[in-house]
């Protein structure tokens, strides 16, 4: 594994830069530091720079020395919206905002390859690097494409990254065609009639009722699915009442929905409504179904994965393989990709605490790896041959 010198020059630069986000995490299409200092940093290289495209997000565009093709770059901004348990000096000073999922990292390991283009100047064609908010579902990239993304900066590829924990360091996968699931999110409300804990016979008890729908879904997917078509359906909450004698009107469940398939989130929402509908005629009560479509399944185009890995194992050497497991995990880098043929890999480094976990670590020195990834795919695929 070998960053480019250049970039490894100013890794220290990249760690402070990457820290300062952490400190000052934001969610979804509220990232107007992050998206504000980005576009500083970018001006301040000479690179052109929009802002505001779907609502939060900024492109920065940048062309080489000779003609040739575009190549689109793209990190996610966003933090998530939970506690910071790791007692670190540059710990989030925003109280339930933290970067447990590392797209400080991205951001920065993208501006490092921005730096470093800008510098050199020693490329073909165009480079678009892409500044997208409100990965964590809340719909950014159908934001960005809504304001006329790709209208506004045509790219004739795309590639972006997510960092990964669970690999080590030098790590790089990636996996041809379908590759990571749709999902769709979902709420549900029973209303019941509220009695004394005493006296259930008065009620509509909206828990019990509750209780036998979490296990009625559940055979969605055991009993309704393809067995060769992965899916998953997961209840994450339930909410219900706050005393100890009141059987209370109103109980709210949500979840959420993966899919490998296109078709079976159709097939899965219209047995969750069956289900839904049985159950509130079963027992007298009103049960209100919200389900929506989230992100797409992710589709790696196979020969920007051919392309992808030529460039990366420059960086990476051996490390750069298309052996990536199939994942139930969801990135809206999806709709990105529907409308750009691109590809879209894991990057290992250090740690192990899983993404999304309140002690989450991000390993610093992936940055000048990720960033001299980024900058060889442009070096190598803007001269390619269209």
């Amino acid at each position: 594994m070998q960053p480019l010198p250049q970039i490894a020059a100013f890794a220290e630069d990249l760690v402070a830069l990457r820290r300062d986000f952490h400190r000052h995490p934001e969610i979804g299409f509220q990232e107007h530091r992050t998206s504000a200092r980005i576009a500083e940093l970018l001006r301040g290289w000479g690179i052109e720079v929009a802002t505001g495209i779907g609502g939060t997000g900024v492109v920065g565009v940048l062309d080489g020395a000779r003609p040739g093709r575009t190549i689109g770059l793209r990190a996610d901004m966003d933090a998530l919206p939970m506690e910071e348990r790791t007692n670190l000096p540059y710990a989030s000073v925003n109280e339930g905002v933290f970067h447990g999922c590392g797209h400080d990292g991205h951001v920065t390991m993208l501006l490092g390859c921005a730096r470093y283009l800008a510098e050199t100047r020693d490329f073909a064609g165009r480079a678009v690097f892409i500044f997208q908010p409100a990965e964590e579902g809340l719909g950014g990239a159908r934001a960005m494409l809504a304001d006329g993304l790709f209208d506004r900066f045509p790219c004739d590829e795309l590639y972006g990254l997510h960092n990964s924990p669970y690999g080590g360091l030098g790590d790089l996968r990636i996996r041809p065609g379908r590759a990571q699931a749709g999902a769709a999110f979902f709420d549900i409300r029973i209303e019941g009639r509220g009695a004394h804990g005493a006296a259930p016979h008065m009620g509509r008890d909206p828990v019990a009722i509750g209780a036998a729908l979490v296990g009625e879904l559940q055979q969605i997917v055991a009993r309704t699915m393809d067995p060769t078509h992965p899916a998953v359906l997961s209840v994450t909450r339930f909410h219900a009442g706050n005393a100890y004698n009141v059987i209370p009107e109103v109980a709210e469940l949500a979840g959420t929905v993966r899919f490998l398939h296109e078709a079976d989130e159709g097939l899965i929402g219209a047995r969750m409504q069956a289900i839904c509908d049985g159950l509130a005629l079963a027992h007298g009560v009103t049960i209100t179904l919200d389900l929506r479509h989230v992100f797409s399944v992710l589709e790696n185009d196979p020969g920007r994965v051919e392309d992808m890995l030529a460039a990366a194992r420059e960086v990476m050497g051996e490390g750069a393989r298309a052996d990536a497991e199939l994942t139930m995990g969801s990135e809206d880098m999806a709709d990105l990709l529907a409308v750009v043929p691109g590809a879209f890999f894991n990057l290992g480094h250090g740690g192990d605490v899983p993404l999304h976990n309140p002690g989450f670590l991000f390993d610093d020195s992936v940055l000048p790896v990720g960033s001299s990834v980024f900058a060889r795919l442009v070096e190598r695929r803007g001269a390619a041959a269209a």
